[in-house]
């Protein structure tokens, strides 16, 4: 496989010039291009794209009531202009194509997941024709049935077909159907030169290694690798096979960005004087801390980190382009994630999205496209299939050290063992035994996990490999389940239907029905995820989540917002904490597929929800976060993940909703680099204090207690808060208020409060603040930025328990 060429001498390759057309018929209407009619109703198609995008372009489809596409052939054209010998390579087709140049068949395709390459030489104005077979007429033949079938996603033939899952899963995403050449097409003249590359980057005791094994035409007088600015000549071992390590002492390693700099070198190949642009790559290790069977935990460059992030779905699931990928990534990175999962029910992202993450610092699990279903692993062509899907991956990435994890599929092993399949049924040899061969002879530097759950007695044992954990979530258990459950590693996990903030939904009342539609659902569960979340609305603010919609909307959906971003907080406070055995948590999901109430934390015009605000607080690498031990009372976790000692101080306080102090202690306190303190109450205090209500000796004196780290110039580094009971939510007089802060390099606000504030959101319709949902103390203050903005917007701040709302900006 040739890795990913950038550019020739600077030269990058070139998509086919087009202009693209598009036509729909029934399904076997026309065999050939020379049944093509110009009478047809053929229309303007964007490519790379769908034909989804291209019909919703044309006015012929609506996102917002998507209609059948798989039921028919999609047949696209467009001219060639260049001309000579030449490389055609197809990308991603989705899914049963066939390809001709000239009314001649040179390509059928019948995977989405394979990249394919065609040479040909070219005449003038050369046609290029595409067809798309019917999906549905392919999914309705006859096939053998699996031995169980999942409920999630329907047909069941669908496990035959090496297509996406996206689609196919009534109540959990919208029902768009993809078809088309989503990826590039491009055309590069044929020369002598680099044929296939095989390039890995290894790191070892401070030194890297860039080692190579290319393959190259023609008879070249020199091959020379280069990368951080220094060079080897390589030497041809085999006809045409050149090889050589390149020695890199001292090389900067490349780190998750919440433990140190991801830093990336430049990667070419000259060839007689010819340079290849390969990219960037970086250098790091890759290692589990303990077995697998204990709890996946992954240790990069020696240092245990603890990996936390949410799964990724596709930035545009009408086009598949990439145009947002960028700014989700970046709101990854912002919100402190050092790890996004691609699941199997979802499609291999483009490169981009790897040369996005490896710059950001974080970290890739990456599933392959399998997911539920009894796929037909004793067929050759299956399996043979499969196997150049996972080497085209790895090929397509081969440098990217973001790629940490390749799992062997999504919910398989747990769909069987559910239903009550013993182990020699569930658990397949192609995830557990192929795969990882497959994966040493490409990328040896990666993790391999054989199905996502999977680890224990049973696959989805919480406390086993990895698992889905849904206990704090669609189970609705306790808050204290997510100790209870004693979690190794939860690559699913905390799923609700997340509320978008009031200007998505754009109206000032919720009396569009827009924030109803979208709610998440499995496919024959009597409940849905607005319950989920409804239950810990009741659990934290002690109210009727059903009466309060029906009587106050708007507060229904304050309360709900709020009550997730609190579930979200407190569950990684708990993983997080030294004691824990949790080693990572992968919310469900980054983004929205759809408009409405999705389970992502960022809805689907990339605007942040609550969720988003709280993960960013739970996910900080320098962090506090209390936990109550009972009769043990409070104990204060505070971690340091950088490369770099800290001096801190830290504050306990432990107060009522007034602001009168029961209790009170302060210290200094030096962190080393990627270390962590445990401190008790007790030992903050110097003596017995009922943190927790656990003794009720007498009345509780206290509403919260609440933590607070400030580094050496007094900025607050990061907060925590307990409560004892129910949150005070009743709305009253709290002394809420905010001003600008005069000389601040960008916009900023000191948001302040007498009393107790919960959930104080801070929102403006003209840009994004730095936090919102956060809890102050009594008698506290917090400095709220804009970034990004040249003046102080307008906007509006508010708190759950507060009868006040105060407005901020030049008219306020």
């Amino acid at each position: 496989m040739v890795a990913r060429i950038r550019s020739i001498d600077g030269v990058v390759p070139q998509a086919v010039d087009g202009p693209w057309r598009l036509t729909l018929t029934p399904p076997g209407a026309w065999t050939g291009p020379g049944d093509l009619l110009e009478s047809a109703d053929w229309i303007p198609a964007p490519v790379p794209g769908t034909a989804a995008a291209a019909l919703r372009g044309a006015g012929l489809w609506s996102e917002a009531t998507p209609t059948p596409i798989h039921d028919q052939d999609v047949w696209y054209r467009g001219p060639l202009a260049r001309s000579g010998p030449v490389r055609l390579r197809f990308e991603g087709l989705a899914t049963l194509a066939e390809v001709w140049l000239d009314g001649v068949p040179v390509l059928v395709s019948r995977s989405m997941f394979e990249a394919h390459a065609v040479e040909a030489d070219l005449r003038p104005g050369t046609e290029l024709a595409l067809c798309f077979r019917s999906l549905k007429a392919e999914l309705d033949r006859p096939s053998k049935r699996g031995r169980w079938r999942p409920r999630m996603i329907t047909p069941g033939s669908l496990r035959h077909v090496r297509t996406s899952l996206l689609g196919f899963m009534p109540g959990w995403c919208p029902e768009i159907d993809l078809v088309g050449p989503y990826r590039p097409i491009t055309v590069e003249p044929q020369h002598p030169g680099l044929v296939e590359a095989d390039l890995r980057a290894i790191y070892d005791a401070d030194a890297g290694r860039l080692s190579a094994r290319l393959r190259i035409s023609g008879h070249p007088a020199s091959v020379t690798l280069h990368c951080d600015g220094r060079a080897i000549v390589l030497t041809e071992s085999a006809p045409g096979l050149y090889a050589g390590t390149l020695a890199l002492p001292g090389i900067a390693p490349w780190w998750p960005h919440t433990h140190g700099t991801p830093h990336l070198h430049a990667v070419s190949v000259a060839i007689d004087g010819t340079t290849i642009d390969l990219g960037r790559t970086g250098f790091r290790t890759l290692a589990l801390t303990r077995p697998f069977a204990e709890g996946l935990a992954l240790a990069v460059n020696g240092v245990p980190v603890f990996c936390r992030g949410a799964n990724w779905t596709p930035s545009d699931l009408v086009g598949l382009g990439t145009a947002e990928c960028g700014t989700l990534v970046d709101l990854a990175r912002e919100a402190g994630m050092n790890m996004l999962r691609v699941p199997g029910t979802t499609l291999y992202p483009a490169s981009e999205f790897y040369d996005l993450c490896d710059a950001a610092g974080i970290l890739v699990w990456q599933d392959l496209m399998l997911a539920n279903f009894d796929y037909p692993h004793d067929a050759a062509d299956f399996t043979d299939a499969l196997a150049r899907e996972v080497t085209g991956v790895l090929d397509r990435v081969q440098l990217a050290p973001s790629l940490a994890v390749i799992c062997g599929g999504s919910e398989v092993w747990q769909q069987a063992a559910m239903l009550g399949a013993p182990r020699t049924v569930w658990a397949d040899a192609f995830c557990s035994e192929t795969l990882p061969g497959l994966v040493a002879d490409t990328r040896p530097d990666l993790v391999v996990v054989p199905n996502s759950p999977s680890g224990g007695d049973l696959p989805f044992l919480p406390s086993a490999g990895c698992t889905h954990y849904y206990g704090v979530g669609a189970y609705r258990r306790p808050l204290e389940d997510a100790r209870w459950a004693e979690v190794g590693f939860a690559s699913e996990c905390l799923a609700f239907a997340n509320l978008p903030e009031p200007a998505t939904l754009g109206q000032r009342r919720p009396a569009d029905p827009i924030w109803t539609r979208g709610i998440p659902r499995d496919r024959g569960a009597d409940w849905d995820f607005e319950q989920v979340r409804d239950h810990y609305v009741g659990l934290l603010y002690g109210v009727d989540p059903a009466a309060l919609r029906a009587d106050d909307p708007e507060r229904y959906l304050e309360l709900g917002r709020a009550a997730v971003a609190e579930v979200m907080e407190q569950t990684f406070a708990e993983w997080r904490r030294a004691r824990s055995p949790t080693a990572g948590g992968l919310v469900w999901f980054l983004r929205d597929l759809g408009p409405g109430t999705g389970w992502g934390v960022i809805d689907w015009t990339q605007a942040p929800k609550s969720g988003w605000y709280a993960l960013k607080r739970a996910f900080r690498p320098v962090q506090v976060t209390l936990s109550d031990e009972g009769l043990g009372g409070l104990y204060i976790h505070v971690h340091n993940e950088t490369a770099g000692p800290v001096d801190l101080r830290l504050a306990l306080t432990f107060a009522d909703r007034t602001g009168k102090v029961a209790a009170r202690a302060e210290r200094g306190i030096t962190l080393d680099p990627r270390a962590s303190l445990t401190l008790s109450s007790a030992e903050m205090l110097g003596r017995f204090f009922d943190a927790t209500d656990s003794y009720r000796f007498g009345p509780r004196i206290h509403d919260v207690a609440h933590a607070r780290l400030t580094d050496t110039d007094g900025a607050v580094v990061a907060e925590s808060f307990h409560f004892p009971g129910t949150r005070p939510v009743t709305p009253e007089a709290i002394g809420l208020r905010v001003e600008p802060v005069a000389g601040a390099s960008v916009p900023t606000l000191r948001v302040g409060t007498d009393h107790l504030a919960l959930a104080v959101t801070v929102r403006s319709s003209a840009a994004r603040p730095c936090d919102s949902g956060f809890h102050l103390a009594p008698g506290s203050d917090r400095l709220v930025r804009f970034p990004g903005c040249q003046q102080l917007p307008q906007g509006m701040i508010a708190a759950l328990n507060s009868r006040e709302s105060v407005r901020f900006g030049h008219d306020a």
